[in-house]
């Protein structure tokens, strides 16, 4: 089976689902959800003229007055009344004008004198510290795309807009298999050959950073009959994620556990470095993915499929990681056959990569603040030259 390549792979993995069902939930719990409609104003915002600052609402062509102070004005009341030729209106920071005037004449630009206003400084202009009408968004305009990322300025904008809760995709469920003899959970006591599950805590971490739902089936010994149950048991959630085992030794028994569960296998193996033995599949309902076991391997890989899987799934319109351009403090060697993912992190001069970048390197991999995405037969790179990295 040849290495497929890494733009291929992504996108025969969204091909495998499809967007989970809608649900409706409360605006204050929606924070790293997708929105799986649009999003339409239901009021004007401000709803009427209101002030910027602290002072006195007049009429600019009255300039320079002096006005009378006829009422008052605050934040939460109600439209007070029109303004008379000659009069102004005491108010306070977001409270609306009366009709007919147009500027404010803040506080410290005002004196009175004989119950009259009088201005200091220069000629008011209209609009002048107004927040007009409906600038901010008015009422059947649409806020919020279908498919758009929901974070704290969203939340605050489909709030502002009258909505209460939101229409969202389904949070995926994700089964999480960690395999390997070696393995001992978290904490536990770590004698000769053994080695703390690492992966399954880091994968949860990111699953939980965008909204997943993780189902820990916990560490499955390297048993072709216990693997394959494992599987089996798992085909309720909307992803299975398999973490070691994927590679051909004797030893690697994920893809014969697989098969034994009646699982069906799309892709196998990717051309890039590291995450070469990444494969891919359908288990029932559930769409599997196997990751390499090294800490490393499994975290690129889950940086550009697993999340995107997830993203996709919970109705991201897109899904895939961003990418941005940044420069290198130092040279980079010519790539081989496969796309490297280098980690990296950024310094005054630049990029720098991290001094390991060994799969295993988790001490590296903390350090790392981006990924430097090198294609496969890139010459040399010499430093400030501009490289695309994937932002972590």
């Amino acid at each position: 089976m040849s290495l497929l390549p890494v733009a291929e792979a992504q996108a025969r993995l969204l091909a495998l689902g499809s967007r989970l069902p809608e649900e409706e939930v409360a605006a204050s719990a929606c924070a790293g959800r997708w929105l799986t409609r649009d999003i339409f104003a239901l009021r004007d915002q401000p709803w009427a003229d209101l002030s910027a600052m602290d002072g006195y609402a007049i009429k600019a062509a009255e300039w320079p007055g002096p006005w009378r102070i006829a009422i008052e004005s605050t934040a939460g009341a109600a439209l007070p009344p029109p303004l008379a030729n000659g009069e102004s209106c005491r108010i306070f920071t977001g409270a609306p004008l009366p009709p007919a005037s147009d500027a404010i004449l803040i506080q410290e630009d005002a004196e009175l004198r004989d119950g009259l206003l009088y201005p200091r400084g220069d000629v008011l202009k209209a609009g002048r510290h107004v927040r007009a009408t409906a600038t901010d968004f008015a009422v059947n305009q649409r806020l919020l795309s279908a498919g758009a990322a929901l974070g704290p300025a969203q939340i605050a904008l489909a709030v502002l807009g009258g909505h209460g809760s939101l229409p969202v995709g389904a949070r995926p469920r994700v089964a999480l298999v960690s395999t390997g003899n070696e393995l001992v959970p978290p904490g536990a006591p770590t004698p000769p050959g053994c080695l703390p599950c690492s992966n399954a805590p880091m994968l949860a971490a990111m699953l939980g950073a965008i909204g997943a739902e993780v189902i820990d089936i916990g560490i499955i010994p390297d048993d072709l009959e216990a693997l394959t149950k494992a599987l089996e048991n798992s085909a309720k959630a909307d992803i299975i994620l398999s973490t070691g085992g994927a590679s051909v030794g004797d030893h690697d028994l994920v893809r014969p556990a697989f098969a034994a569960a009646g699982g069906s296998l799309d892709f196998w193996k990717i051309r890039m470095r590291p995450g070469k033995p990444l494969m891919a599949g359908k288990l029932g309902h559930s769409i599997f993915l196997g990751l390499p076991g090294n800490p490393v391997s499994a975290f690129v890989t889950a940086t550009l499929f697993l999340l995107p899987l997830v993203r996709h799934l919970a109705g991201a319109a897109d899904p895939l990681p961003r990418s941005a351009i940044a420069s290198l403090a130092a040279p980079l060697p010519a790539t081989g056959e496969r796309d490297d993912y280098l980690r990296a992190f950024h310094t005054a001069d630049g990029l720098v990569s991290v001094t390991s970048q060994d799969s295993a390197a988790t001490a590296a991999l903390a350090q790392a603040e981006c990924l430097i995405v090198r294609p496969a037969g890139s010459p040399p790179a010499t430093a400030g030259e501009q490289v695309t990295i994937l932002p972590l």
